[in-house]
């Protein structure tokens, strides 16, 4: 059995400038932890593959296409691909979420 402690793995250097850390990175699907501080956010881009996101801490803002939703700890939201999303922390506190991409991507997001 192989365990992923999310602290434990390196900050990943992206565009957005947050803090991304890589927990699984598979030919069928990636996931990646984002953690945002109150105030941070990632770029709008649009991703080549379906994405969904489970937010495990906060609420942070979630935009899918023109569509932005205050989203509650515990929920999932969902983002097909070719479509652009963005996550923004407008809150007081920390924001954690789970990112899954399936399949994993073959070329890179592209940002607006």
């Amino acid at each position: 059995m192989k365990i992923t402690d999310w602290k434990q793995q390196e900050i990943k250097q992206t565009p957005h400038k947050v803090d991304v850390r890589q927990l699984y990175d598979k030919t069928d699907a990636q996931a990646v932890h984002i953690l945002l501080q109150p105030g941070e956010q990632l770029k709008p881009h649009i991703t080549p593959v379906d994405v969904f996101f489970f937010i495990l801490e906060g609420t942070p803002s979630v935009q899918i296409g023109n569509e932005i939703s205050v989203v509650q700890e515990n929920n999932l939201v969902e983002s097909p691909k070719d479509i652009v999303h963005c996550l923004f922390n407008h809150s007081e506190r920390q924001a954690r979420i789970l990112v899954v991409k399936t399949p994993k991507p073959i070329s890179n997001a592209r940002l607006l």
